[in-house]
C-alpha cells in the first residue's frame, strides 16, 4: 500500500510539472521569435539607404529669396524705362508688391521716384538748355547789351569788357528801333576806342550803307541808317 501511495504521489508530481515545462518551451519559442524579428528589422534598416532630411525653410530664407526676385524685377524695370510716365507722381507696380511690408513698399517707391526723376532730367535737358539760350539771345540780349553800354558810360569802375555785348552793338548800331538815338550818341563815344579788325569791319559796313542809300532815296529806313553810317565813318576814318 505504501508503494502505491508513493507511485501515485510521483505521478501527481509529474502531472503538475508538465504545464510548467510547456510554459517554458512556449516562452523559449516566443523569445526565439522575438530575436528573429529583431534581426529581420535590423537587416531591413541596414538595407534601406539613408535619407538626408530636408532643411526647413525659415522666414529669413523666404525674405532673402523675395529680395532677390525684387532686385531682378527692378533691374528689368530700369532697363525697360525709355520715357517717364505722363504724370510725374505715377509709379509702376511690381509683381509681388502686395506681399511686401509697408517699409519695403516705401523704399521701393522712393527708388522708383529717383529713376523717374533721372529719366525726366535726361528728356528735358537738351530742350531746357536750348530754351534758356534762346531766351538770352532773343528777348534779353538787347537789354543786356544796352545795360553794358550804359555801365561803360556811367560806372566805368564796375564795367567789364564783354565781346558778346560789343558784337551785338556793332551788328545793330544802325537800327534805330533796337538802339534809340539817345543810346546811339553814347555808342559813338564807345566806338572811339574801337580798334583792330572790328574797327575796319565797322567802317566797311558803314560805307556799304551809304552806297545803298543812293539807290533808294525815298526809303526812310535806308536813309536813317545811312545818316548813322556817315557819323560812324566821320568818327572812325
Amino acid at each position: 500500500m505504501a508503494k502505491d501511495k508513493s507511485l501515485k504521489s510521483e505521478s501527481n508530481l509529474s502531472k503538475r510539472k508538465k504545464p510548467s515545462a510547456i510554459a517554458k518551451e512556449v516562452n523559449a519559442e516566443q523569445v526565439m521569435d522575438a530575436e528573429v524579428k529583431k534581426k529581420r528589422k535590423k537587416i531591413q534598416v541596414e538595407e534601406v539607404p539613408a535619407q538626408i532630411p530636408h532643411a526647413p525653410v525659415t522666414e529669413g530664407d523666404k525674405k532673402h529669396i523675395k529680395d532677390k526676385k525684387l532686385k531682378k524685377k527692378q533691374m528689368t524695370q530700369q532697363s525697360e524705362f525709355s520715357d517717364p510716365p505722363s504724370h510725374p507722381g505715377e509709379t509702376h507696380s511690381l509683381e509681388g508688391e502686395q506681399d511686401l511690408s509697408l517699409e519695403e513698399k516705401r523704399v521701393l517707391e522712393r527708388k522708383m521716384k529717383k529713376i523717374l526723376k533721372k529719366e525726366e532730367k535726361k528728356r528735358l535737358k537738351a530742350a531746357g538748355v536750348t530754351q534758356h539760350k534762346t531766351e538770352v539771345c532773343g528777348a534779353t540780349a538787347p537789354q543786356q547789351a544796352l545795360d553794358y553800354l550804359m555801365c561803360w558810360a556811367e560806372n566805368r569802375t564796375c564795367w567789364k569788357f564783354q565781346k558778346t555785348r560789343q558784337t551785338w552793338l556793332l551788328q545793330h548800331m544802325f537800327n534805330s528801333e533796337k538802339i534809340p538815338d539817345e543810346k546811339f550818341s553814347v555808342l559813338l563815344q564807345y566806338l572811339e576806342g574801337l580798334c583792330g579788325g572790328a574797327r575796319d569791319t565797322t567802317v566797311q559796313k558803314a560805307l556799304a550803307l551809304v552806297e545803298e542809300s543812293g539807290k533808294a532815296p525815298d526809303d526812310v529806313v535806308v536813309q536813317q541808317r545811312a545818316h548813322r553810317a556817315r557819323e560812324v565813318i566821320q568818327l572812325l576814318s
